[in-house]
């Protein structure tokens, strides 16, 4: 199994310091420690550190002019070269040619907020890192970066996945769900706290609170399953790991998303591209995918996002998430009084250009309003902050034409600030390079997170008792497996029919949809069982030789002939072909159970509810199976 990184595609949709002890900028009188905002040398504008942080924020928004803080209100995606520098190379290619660079973002934008795509080596991550610190500090008011990413931990083919590239590679948050260990899931989310933190990313654009009531849902991979109190329950370990009992200076900030749940799609289909059908509910179970968003408010999540999806006929107007006052200000802020971070998904506001191929913006229900608009729109609802985007310019006309009052726009930065002032940014925002080097990706990280790959390993069949398989020295005929690995457990043959057993690898299936789109076409839309020839293929082999099979459940599976006819069947959620040859061969014990059915049939999946757990027909197996050696 490959990583499959967030290619050209997305960057064209959305478009070295080492170790340091105290910024050039900073100085010190009668023993407290004060920065110079605005570096002109008067002591009436430096930001007391000693005192409270609302004091701070509130000296600080009275110091910023509207350009900076419309840019505040922006994240989107930066790139750093293999070398850590920041300016865009002669030879750029890809995302490095046609994404504005950091330099421009954050000297041309007032921008301060980024989150990364493709990176480079750990040693040129926290070496670019430190580059951008350094403009942002010689800015007027040295207001520090704050670095965001999607999830960069786990060993998986899925889109949203980044390549671990130096990080500790472990199971996705399925796998986790399957273990249904809350200290093992703290554990990661911790030691994924650590690497993050030694190069410089403080924001986690996850965990994915979403529950995986519709088994098409391109983003099933993401969640914790079906179960909302399972979810809640990891959620809660998830975030701990990652900010702490109480946000601090060595944490990482939780955007926790995607309010108020995206997994009931109609059909499966996401709402990143317009031919989704909306999100619909019709179990009316609305409420029951909040669950999982009260256990992260429990737990004083730093952040929320909202989806691109459209809750139809759930509140007084069908538009998407983010654009909606109902669920934004009414039930988030004022029902669940949250006060913190409120960061739309990517790209609500601007079409993205794709050669001759235009994606437009998410704003589903508001397609006809312009894009001054649009931000009007989701200011109004309650959002603090627009993913994806780089258009500060528009809200400085709203505020300029009195649209959208200042006072407004100060409530939105007042939460942005305060979080860039409990993670510790403004006192010493620089990393420690060679201390990143040897943190990230270390021996004991990578040590737990091969064990947890393991742990994962759900056993669905085990016919006759044939795992773990006790021979020495097999011949083995293998199949989407490196034969070089399968080599240190047995004598890998060419044949089946040489072979004492077969081992094969499957993927869920998936149909791309009919799109111009060339970065739709790699989400894992449509039927979830296996086609003519490939199905034909997979059971010969498996009535020619017993065979073992796994399969990686990205989304769950429909496999009635594969699970009859294997000798053993496995599922794993992220595993190395070590991960799966250990446990075949009884060196790690498959402990997980399925946090989620797999139906029995595509007519079974057709008749469920979207939004309603375990709810198909006589399910092949059912949510919390898994079998265990004896």
């Amino acid at each position: 199994m490959k990583f499959i990184t967030l290619p050209v595609l997305i960057a064209v949709a959305i478009a070295g310091i080492g170790a340091y002890t105290l910024p050039p900028a900073t100085v010190q009188t009668n023993g407290k420690t004060f920065r110079d905002l605005n570096k002109n040398g008067r002591l009436d504008v430096y930001e007391d550190a000693s005192q409270p942080v609302e004091a701070r924020i509130s000296d600080l928004i009275s110091q910023m002019n509207m350009e900076e803080k419309a840019g505040m209100m922006f994240i989107n995606g930066v790139t750093i070269n293999d070398d850590g520098t920041l300016d865009r190379k002669p030879n750029a290619q890809g995302m490095a040619a046609r994404l504005p660079t950091a330099p421009e973002y954050i000297q041309g934008k007032q921008m301060n907020h980024f989150n990364y795509w493709q990176v480079p080596s750990v040693k040129a991550l926290a070496e670019g890192y430190n580059a951008m610190q350094k403009l942002a500090e010689e800015s007027r008011l040295g207001i520090p970066i704050t670095i965001a990413s999607d999830p960069r931990h786990y060993f998986s083919n899925n889109i949203f996945a980044m390549q671990a590239n130096g990080f500790s590679q472990w199971p996705e948050q399925l796998g986790f769900a399957a273990i249904a260990d809350e200290q093992l899931t703290r554990t990661f989310a911790d030691i994924a706290r650590q690497e993050y933190v030694a190069v410089g990313i403080r924001e986690a654009l996850h965990p994915m609170a979403d529950l995986a009531t519709e088994p098409r849902w391109a983003r099933v991979s993401g969640t914790f399953g079906e179960d909302a109190r399972l979810s809640a329950r990891m959620i809660k370990a998830y975030i701990l790991g990652f900010q702490g009992e109480k946000l601090g200076t060595q944490s990482v900030a939780c955007m926790t998303k995607h309010f108020s749940g995206g997994g009931p799609q109609k059909e499966g289909l996401d709402p990143h591209f317009e031919f989704q059908k909306g999100q619909v509910y019709p179990g009316k179970n609305f409420d029951y995918h909040l669950i999982p968003f009260e256990a992260a408010f429990d737990v004083h999540t730093a952040a929320i996002m909202p989806y691109y999806g459209v809750p139809t006929d759930q509140t007084s107007e069908n538009v998407g998430f983010s654009y909606n006052k109902d669920i934004i200000t009414k039930l988030l802020r004022e029902k669940y009084k949250y006060d913190g971070v409120v960061c739309t998904d990517w790209g609500l506001i601007t079409d993205a250009h794709m050669g001759p191929v235009v994606w437009p913006a998410r704003a589903w229900g508001v397609e006809n309003l312009s894009e001054e608009d649009r931000v009007k729109k989701i200011i109004e609802a309650g959002c603090d902050q627009f993913g994806g985007e780089s258009r500060p310019e528009l809200v400085i006309s709203l505020v300029k034409s009195g649209k959208v009052s200042e006072a407004r726009i100060d409530q939105s930065i007042r939460r942005l600030l305060r979080q860039k002032f409990v993670l510790g940014l403004f006192d010493n925002p620089y990393v420690d390079v060679a201390a990143a080097t040897k943190l990230v990706g270390n021996a004991e990280f990578q040590a737990k997170g091969n064990a947890a790959q393991r742990r994962s390993m759900t056993l669905l069949k085990n016919k006759s008792g044939f795992l773990p398989y006790r021979k020495a020295m097999p011949r083995i005929f293998v199949k989407n497996v490196d034969a070089k690995v399968a080599a240190q457990y047995g004598t890998v043959v060419e044949k089946p029919e040489q072979a004492d057993f077969a081992i094969i690898r499957l993927n869920t299936p998936w149909v791309p949809v009919k799109t111009e789109n060339p970065f739709a076409k790699g989400f894992h839309h449509g039927d979830l069982d296996f086609k003519s020839p490939e199905k034909e293929e997979i059971l010969q082999l498996l009535k020619k030789v017993p065979t073992v099979v796994d399969i990686y459940l990205d989304r769950p599976a429909v496999i009635p002939e594969i699970s009859k006819n294997a000798r053993a069947l496995l599922a794993n959620y992220g595993a190395s072909d070590a991960a799966l040859l250990d446990v075949i061969f009884g060196k790690a014990n498959p402990e997980g159970n399925l946090p989620f059915e797999l139906p029995s049939s595509m007519e079974a999946v057709r008749n469920q509810k979207e939004d309603l757990p375990y709810d198909s027909k006589k399910p092949l197996y059912k949510f919390g199976f898994g079998l265990r050696y004896k």
